[in-house]
């Protein structure tokens, strides 16, 4: 059997993060109102880029500065009512905030300029530039600078993976994208072959000046690689080694025991000192292991070492030796080169240690003195107990340390420096709180990064203010000066924590000077985040309600503690209908459009100046209809009650129509005519197009932006035309400059560039150059308002080249050939217009010819121009337009102009389209014919955010959408075929879509609260929580969660004395978990729930049928439930097994529910050992206890009867069930096929595995005649078994036999199996299709592939690992791979590695029919495998 892993979901949250100047965006000279490489809108520029990865996914982004938004003019209103007459903010300025602070800008951070400088407020946000999911784990990220970034000012981006590499990346401005400089690889080092070392997690760190970086391996080594930083170093490497064109010296590996000193075992940390001429290390480590049960023993066992690297004699000469540090220290970050040293985290204490070995301690908590002897600073008073366990920390200031606590919790400890040397730590009053930390890096000069796994990850802004002090004999005794700005509070996470009071506190003294009258304060405000949702513990998927529609929706427990709720995904993008207008028809077009009445002052027309932020809303609604014959279009408005009337109706089939004339008529563009309309749709100018006196081809498309008009017609040719705003009509435009009137063009169309992007250069040696390098449409601008924008004609000609013209003049600036095939990157080629007469025969269509193409801005806050391509075989390529560099090369005579921009592909898709006969012509196959078009919107689904986007109609309608934070995305709408498409604001909304689907014409909207960052639509439903297990009851469509919560927890001794209490105020009870169960409604509105003791949590939970005498079937859905009784280290833990019952009961009156239910405890049954895992089979309840299971019964609803019982491993981790057939998952002894009788009862081991494997889940994986068990260990492998009783290899049917071995890269503890029916067919025994969450937040599949598509897609996995560039210079093959010493070679074939396959999509078409035609196959039938088993669900 044989199947494909999927990922559906990558990785959520960010574990490593760094800052870096990596594309030239960054640099300072991009940091002036200008226009920057990647975001072409003017701006500040970006101030440096943020990679942040996790697991398998890196993501860049850039960090920008941009004016602050405006506010519309019903906002404006708003505000200045609540403001009192006199103090209203003039013209040029932000009103002043609630509390009268000062200028701030709205939900952004304050604008720390020159005060009085004239400059603009601005808001600093995250902006994506490039994603790659990578076929490694990574384990680290740094910069580093080699010798070429003094060439490009541009940093260099270190990455380490899991199984010992380092990747050294660049960014390459001709591709757009990262690329791989080198890869150096230790997994054959000595350190890495023991079997310990998966335990093991690497650290990268690298030297401050860029000098080296180092790895760490296991067995107390470090992984060293040198960088060439000058000449110098460059002629001192070349004495004993070959010089190279690298940036770096050969590697070696340090064994920290015998090359510098044989104390260093067990390593805890190490890093990088700054300020030294050698790289320096300090590196933490723990001679003696000790734990907190032998303290009388072994006390402060932790050693700090600081020792200099010789790269070049290879010597390590110790230049600081510090022992008797607590046992329980953490992790070391060091400080700056004039305060020396480091700052060691340790569990109860914050330590700093200097070259001198000076150690201050800081104790956190009253805990410090029972397992420590260090001597320590006195705990300041009042400070209530903190756990430095998990935390996090970094300097925002020289003498300033921000400490991330666990839950999030920000606080700052001062250093008060006497001299030169640090006398104390002071700690001052929590300031905020954000998600729980991963890393927390300081970034750029004045921001903080806190990237979190289990959350949002916040960008915060750490501006010094420089204040008055008042008196200055309180900067002696207070604590830190750091405040939260009060106009942005630190909102991160719902509970909005703020800690401490807006009003500054004192700042201790740190100069000889007490006499100082200012102070420097420590501003916090959140800049803004990235949204992520944490790991998922556990999913099911319920059923949803999208307006009246019932969709399926996969519900996930995600999050944790504060932060922990559920997130909700749907396949297609979320809509719900408002109306139905069936009146309109529209079934081959409709729009919607804003017209409005002209004013002429002395019969000249004049345009009311307009507000270019409050747009006017649609007033007129046109659609059009094929039937009947030839064709019918109907022009209609609102009604008051919201219904549309019909105002005007004309025959003939409408092929286009836009507001004309600045919104003041209506260009109607019929298949036979271009049409001028009065804003009541009335006809003030008709042009047949007609060839004197005959009738041309029928108009198959147009393109209009007003005043130009491009239509092509059946016979591939073109027409032009132009409004003339002083007569009110249209005119023809004349064409000779594009070449031949024959010419023959396959797809065209308008565009308009706002950004500045489309910038022509004059050809100097041109013959007809001269002075005049306008930008296109500047003979217009004045006539149209256009302001800074220009308009451009974009054609694409039957053998693939597509040009761009300058409007109104129609030169040639830019043109290609690479777009035939789809190529990752397109230039300007400097060809002549090229010929395309008409053929003799004529030219059919072929199946890579273009069928739409289009440049439309798609973004959210700042649009970027995109170019969309959609292929006539289904194939559809986004690409980014780019500002080129200036080619080197000469521009040829025969072109006047070129323009400056390049085309980077971000996105690629490739859908099934079915072609029907296209001789059919009658009325009846043109009404049957699909439409598909790219049409763009603009769209605001909430007050505060609007997007801009691109929708496709057709066979595959779907959203292409992108957010600040993410990248291009095409989301299916959920319908069958949309025909016609339009955004509309007739009924005043500005989130109005008005579609012709397989439904009818309807008007519908995005569902609100939609997240479209992620790669599938998703809502987030916050309960500041953690839940651990959720399950959906069918019978009432309720969802029963399982949340956790921390509760104090005390031993008891037999006559119910405690055995300890605290004795001092800084020191509490230790924390256990506790559960409590929770019925939510279907829109997750909490209805009831049930408490357990606070050391009782849950283990598993399960809606299973059970016999039953309230119902006429004999049984009812029953909620079972597992949990754990902790009763300390002494005690030996119990357990429980809980039949809960929903039952309906009578609505509150007071609320707004029909309907009502709650939990009823129907049977507790406790246990000697805890029950870890439950589930049905037939109608009993299967549950484990300790190292046996029990099937039972549900006596008169009251009791659990045992009836079978069988001995198992150690711990069972997953019970499974099928018909009769259950499979048992253990934590030491892997996974048992065993089966259920009745008669009489009994439990029988069919066949196990017979090696020791920690299955993490396991679940039967089904398709037609074939049954698969499917398990998951710690390490994420993925394995296969077979129950075949006949092989020899079986021992007579005892063993399970492991076909096959997969790593998936982590591990899962949830998975849900659905049905998957093949595309047409209904499927008496349907296919599994495995859903699995894992911790790290990704969600994969596994689907069934038949033995054909298997091997064309094996091979195909083969081409791809071996002929394609990987990022980083990762080994796919080498990644999936699963150790396993029980065979002779791996276990690889059986499941095909679906991200690998993915990138065949991305491919240039040349490429992908290359590697077909090696394996024997042909493009389209590997596209259509994939498309089969693609999907989410």
């Amino acid at each position: 059997m044989q199947a494909l892993h999927q990922e559906i979901l990558p990785p959520s949250g960010v574990e490593y993060a760094t800052t870096l100047k990596l594309t030239p965006a960054t640099l300072s000279g991009s940091a002036v109102p200008s226009t920057s490489t990647s975001h072409p809108h003017p701006s500040y520029g970006a101030l440096y880029n943020v990679v942040v990865a996790r697991a398998n996914i890196l993501r860049v982004f850039e960090v920008t500065e941009n004016p602050a938004p405006m506010s519309s003019h019903q906002d404006e209103r708003n505000r200045r009512s609540d403001v009192l007459r006199g103090t209203e903010a003039v013209e040029g300025e932000v009103e002043m905030d609630g509390q009268g602070e000062g200028f701030v800008n709205m939900g952004s951070v304050k604008f720390t300029g020159p005060r009085g400088s004239g400059q603009p407020p601005t808001v600093t946000r995250f902006h994506f530039v490039r994603e790659h999911r990578l076929h490694g784990t990574v384990t680290g990220l740094e910069s580093v600078r080699i010798m070429s970034s003094f060439e490009d000012r541009l940093d260099r981006l270190l990455v380490s993976f899991k199984d010992a590499k380092i990747a050294l990346l660049e960014w390459s401005t001709a591709v757009h994208d990262l690329i791989t400089v080198s890869i150096h690889t230790y997994e054959r080092a000595p350190q890495l072959l023991s079997l310990d070392s998966v335990l093991f997690k690497s650290e990268l760190r690298s030297d401050p000046a860029s000098r080296c970086a180092a790895l760490s391996l296991p067995k107390d080594a470090l992984a060293i690689l040198p960088f060439y930083q000058s000449q110098a170093d460059l002629d001192v490497m070349e004495q004993d080694f070959r010089a190279r064109d690298v940036p770096y010296s050969p590697s070696f590996v340090l064994d920290l025991a015998a090359g510098v000193d044989e104390h260093i075992k067990n390593v805890v940390d190490f890093v990088f000192l700054p300020g030294f001429n050698n790289p320096t290390v300090a590196v933490l480590f723990q001679p003696q292991q000790t734990w907190t049960g032998r303290l009388k023993e072994f006390k402060d066992t932790m050693s700090l070492y600081i020792f200099t690297l010789d790269l070049v004699s290879r010597i390590y000469p110790i230049i600081t030796k510090v022992d008797g540090l607590p046992y329980d220290c953490l992790s070391l970050i060091p400080c700056s080169s004039s305060l020396g040293g480091v700052v060691i985290l340790a569990s109860n204490a914050v330590i700093h240690v200097d070259q001198a070995t000076r150690r201050v301690a800081l104790p956190v908590n009253g805990w410090l003195p029972r397992v420590s002897d260090m001597p320590t600073l006195s705990t300041p008073a009042g400070m209530r107990e903190l756990r430095l366990e998990g935390a996090r920390m970094a300097f925002v200031e020289e003498r300033t340390l921000f400490v991330v606590l666990v839950d999030g919790t920000i606080i700052p400890i001062e250093f008060v420096v006497d001299g030169k040397v640090v006398s104390r730590l002071v700690t001052g009053a929590a300031l905020a709180k954000t998600a729980p930390p991963t890393v927390v890096r300081k970034v750029h000069r004045e921001h903080l990064f806190v990237g979190s796994t289990v959350g949002p990850s916040a960008l915060l802004r750490t501006a010094s203010v420089e204040e008055p002090v008042i008196d200055s004999d309180e900067m002696a005794t207070s604590g830190p000066a750091a405040v939260v700005d009060a106009g942005n509070a630190m909102d991160l996470d719902d509970d909005d924590d703020i800690y401490g009071t807006s009003s500054p506190d004192p700042l201790p003294s740190t100069s000889a000077a007490p006499s100082a009258k200012t102070r420097t304060v420590i501003h916090l405000s959140l800049c803004d985040s990235l949204p992520a949702y944490g790991p998922i513990s556990d999913l099911t998927f319920a059923l949803a309600k999208n307006g009246d529609r019932f969709v399926p929706e996969l519900v996930t427990a995600t999050g944790s503690n504060s932060l922990g709720g559920f997130t909700l995904f749907q396949r297609d993008l979320p809509t719900r209908t408002k109306r139905k207008l069936h009146a309109i028809g529209g079934a081959r077009g409709v729009w919607s459009l804003p017209v409005r009445t002209a004013v002429k002052v002395n019969g000249v027309p004049y345009d009311r100046p307009a507000n270019p932020f409050h747009a006017e809303n649609d007033s007129l609604i046109l659609g059009t209809d094929a039937i009947p014959s030839p064709g019918f279009s109907r022009f209609g408005t609102r009604t008051p009650k919201g219904d549309i009337t019909i105002t005007n109706r004309v025959q003939g089939v409408t092929v286009g129509a836009a507001p004309f004339f600045q919104g003041t008529a209506i260009l109607h563009v019929l298949s036979n005519a271009i049409r001028v309309l009065e804003p009541d749709g009335t006809e003030r100018q008709s042009i047949k197009d007609m060839e004197g006196n005959n009738q041309r081809p029928r108009i198959k498309y147009c393109s209009i932006c007003d005043p130009f008009v491009f239509i092509l017609r059946e016979d591939d040719t073109i027409g032009l035309f132009i409004g003339e705003p002083e007569r009110g009509k249209i005119r023809r435009k004349d064409m000779s400059p594009m070449g031949e009137k024959t010419s023959r063009y396959i797809a065209g169309s308008f565009f308009t560039d706002s950004t500045g992007i489309f910038k022509t250069r004059v050809n100097e040696h041109a013959p007809s150059a001269n002075g005049d390098a306008q930008p296109a449409t500047s003979t217009l601008q004045t006539a149209m308002n256009a302001g800074q924008k220009t308009q451009w004609l974009m054609l694409c000609r039957p053998q693939g080249v597509v040009e761009i013209w300058t409007l109104p003049k129609l030169t040639l600036a830019f043109s290609t050939t690479a777009i035939a095939s789809l190529q990752s990157l397109l230039v300007d080629s400097f060809d002549p217009p090229a010929l395309s007469l008409p053929q003799d025969p004529p030219r059919k269509p072929q199946e890579l010819d273009i069928e739409q193409i289009l440049i439309s801005p798609i973004g959210e806050s700042v649009p970027w121009l995109y170019l969309l391509v959609f292929l006539r075989c289904g194939q559809l390529a986004v690409y980014q337009a780019l500002p080129a560099d200036p080619s080197s090369e000469p521009i040829p005579p025969a072109r006047t102009s070129t323009l400056a921009v390049k085309f980077a592909r971000t996105c690629s898709r490739a859908f099934e389209i079915q072609h029907p006969e296209e001789q059919e012509s009658t009325a009846l196959a043109e009404h049957r014919r699909i439409s598909r078009q790219l049409i763009p919107f603009v769209t605001s689904p909430a007050p505060d955010k609007t997007l801009s986007g691109v929708f496709l109609t057709g066979e595959n309608p779907s959203w292409i959408l992108q957010t600040d934070r993410a990248g291009v995305k095409v989301i299916p709408s959920g319908h069958a075929v949309v025909h016609a498409f339009t955004a509309t604001s007739l009924w005043d909304g500005k989130g109005d879509f008005l579609l012709y689907s397989d439904e009818g014409p309807t008007l519908l909207e995005w569902m609100p609260d939609v997240d479209l960052n992620l790669d599938m639509p998703s809502r987030h439903i916050h309960r500041g929580q953690s839940y651990t297990n959720v399950v959906f009851e069918p019978t009432n469509c309720l969802i029963v969660a399982a949340s956790l919560m921390q509760a104090q927890f005390s031993s008891y001794d037999e006559d119910g004395n405690e055995q300890w209490t605290p004795d001092v105020p800084n020191v509490s009870y230790p924390m256990s978990e506790s559960s409590a169960l929770e019925l939510f409604s279907p829109d997750f509105i909490a209805i009831d729930g049930y408490e357990f003791a606070p050391n009782e949590f849950i283990n598993s939970l399960a809606c299973v049928p059970l016999e039953t005498l309230s119902t006429e079937s004999g049984h009812k859905n029953f909620i079972a439930v597992g949990t754990t009784i902790n009763r300390g280290e002494d005690l030996a833990v119990k357990g429980a097994t809980y039949v809960f019952e929903i039952v309906e009961v009578v609505p509150d009156l007071e609320s707004d529910m029909k309907r009502s239910f709650k939990l009823r405890l129907r049977c507790r049954d406790e246990a000697k050992g805890p029950v870890t895992a439950v589930c049905g089979i037939g109608c009993y309840l299967v549950s484990s206890m300790g190292q046996k299971i029990f099937v039972r019964a549900f006596d008169l609803d009251e009791r659990l009867v045992g009836v079978a019982f069988l001995d198992v491993g150690v711990y069972v981790t997953t019970l499974r069930a099928l018909k009769n057939l259950l499979i048992i998952g253990d934590a030491v002894k892997s996974v048992s096929f065993v089966a259920f009788q009745e008669d009489p009862y009994k439990l029988t081991v069919l066949a196990k595995d017979p090696h020791k494997v920690c299955v993490t889940a396991a679940d039967f994986f089904f398709v037609d005649q074939q049954l698969s068990i499917v398990t998951c260990d710690e390490e994420g492998a993925v394995r296969m078994y077979e129950y075949d009783p006949h092989s020899p290899e079986s021992n007579n049917g005892q063993n399970l036999l492991c076909r096959t071995e997969f790593h998936g890269q982590s591990e899962y503890r949830s998975s849900v199996t659905i049905a998957r029916r093949m595309k047409g067919e209904d499927m008496v025994a349907p296919q599994a299709k495995l859903i699995c969450g894992h911790p790290d937040g990704s969600l994969t599949a596994l689907v069934p592939v038949d033995e054909a598509t298997f091997k064309r897609l094996h091979l195909l996995q083969g081409q791809l690992t071996r002929n394609v560039q990987h990022t980083a210079g990762l080994n796919p093959r080498a990644f999936r791979l699963v150790r396993n010493d029980y065979v002779s070679k791996p276990l690889s074939y059986g499941i095909l590695d679906g991200r690998l396959l993915e990138s065949f999509e991305d491919l240039p078409l040349t490429r992908q029919s290359e590697i077909t035609r090696q394996i024997g196959t042909e493009r389209s039938a590997v596209l259509h495998d994939l498309d089969e088993l693609g999907g989410s669900w």
